[in-house]
């Protein structure tokens, strides 16, 4: 007779699986791993960082207004891409910062780039020229060509010495005499300019030697006071003397700007440019001057005139727009052995390196 009891089901012993923690070597190399990937991407990063500001000084307002463009329609392309995939919402916010954060700094930068003044049918590197009449008393000396140099804020007009300080056995200048446009609009329109050489019985131009003789380029400093208000110019500065990486060698083309006599009238001084080559090894002086050969025909007039370089780049808005200020032209080569066979001679000139304009616009 069945007791009304059910019996217990045998129960069967299950083997247990051992849960096996990863190897604490691994864990310790697979962070290690990681730290150095984020350790690449932040410097990745920087580098990008330095990245942009450099691209941002080879450009023109014109290239920040492309590069601009370009770069908002490219992360509108990018965040369209990103927010049809698998991305994290720490991802995004950090791509919005960014991308705000960079443009910002473009935006900047094309506010803070010099807007060149609209010359119509003039290049603006023609603003940084000048005629230049040494004279005394009602007496016209002579005629020259000269530009303009800002150095730590200050501006100085560059030209011959003997324009400052008088040709050997004439009369010496008491001021120089420039003609500085007035009207965006219209390049013929000039305002004539005095500029004193002498104040309280002293000289107000620099000019400097070495072991060779007298260097022949002199400055004069220019106060605000010095110019009409109206007066439109632009100057050179110290990065137009920088080579910014670029090969400078014999035959390169040079070109200068100035006012030779006969072709710049007195009623409209509108300068003119003539172009050659470098005549001289440019990185050595020639016989130990400071100074290099060019072949750029010339004529009287033209000496004080900026030597210059088309860049391959453009660095600036600003006139003079992708030039390098190499040198000041000047006269014909000199010395005894040069006099004897002139006539060979009589292509080559002169170019002062633009070195010296460093010693000339020192402080003090």
């Amino acid at each position: 007779m069945s007791s009304g009891l059910v019996p217990a089901p045998s129960i069967r012993a299950r083997p247990c699986r051992a849960f096996s923690f990863p190897d604490k070597e691994a864990l310790l190399r697979n962070l290690q791993d990681a730290t150095e990937r984020i350790c690449e991407l932040k410097g990745s990063l920087v580098a990008l960082d330095a990245l942009l500001p450099a691209v941002i000084d080879t450009l023109s307002a014109a290239g920040l207004n492309r590069l601009v463009a370009s770069f908002d329609a490219h992360a509108e392309v990018a965040r369209t891409l990103m927010l049809h995939s698998e991305m994290s919402d720490v991802v995004l916010a950090a791509f919005e910062r960014e991308v705000a954060r960079s443009g910002a700094l473009l935006h900047r930068s094309l506010k803070l780039a010099p807007q060149t003044p609209p010359m119509a049918g003039m290049d603006p590197l023609l603003l940084t020229t000048t005629q230049v009449t040494s004279c005394s008393g009602a007496a016209v000396l002579s005629e020259d060509s000269g530009f303009f140099f800002r150095r730590n804020g200050q501006l100085f007009l560059v030209t011959t010495r003997q324009a400052m300080a008088g040709r050997s056995g004439s009369q010496a200048p008491d001021r120089l005499e420039i003609k500085l446009a007035v009207n965006p609009q219209d390049p013929s329109r000039r305002t004539r300019c005095s500029l004193d050489l002498q104040s309280g019985g002293q000289r107000r131009w620099r000019a400097m030697s070495d072991s060779t003789g007298s260097i022949g380029v002199a400055v004069l400093k220019i106060e605000s006071a010095d110019l009409p208000e109206s007066a439109l110019l632009l100057a050179f500065d110290e990065t137009h003397l920088e080579a910014c990486g670029e090969d400078i060698g014999i035959g390169d083309v040079v070109s200068m700007v100035g006012f030779p006599m006969g072709l710049s009238s007195c009623n409209e001084p509108l300068p003119i440019a003539r172009s050659g080559s470098i005549a001289s090894p440019y990185g050595l002086r020639f016989r130990g001057r400071a100074c290099f050969l060019t072949d750029m025909l010339s004529r009287e007039g033209c000496c004080g005139s900026p030597v210059l370089r088309r860049r391959t780049i453009s660095r600036s808005a600003a006139a003079p727009v992708g030039w390098q200020l190499l040198g000041v032209h000047s006269s014909h080569p000199v010395g005894p052995e040069i006099e004897q066979v002139r006539e060979p001679y009589m292509a080559l000139h002169q170019a002062w390196h633009s070195e010296v304009l460093m010693s000339l616009t020192e402080d003090g």
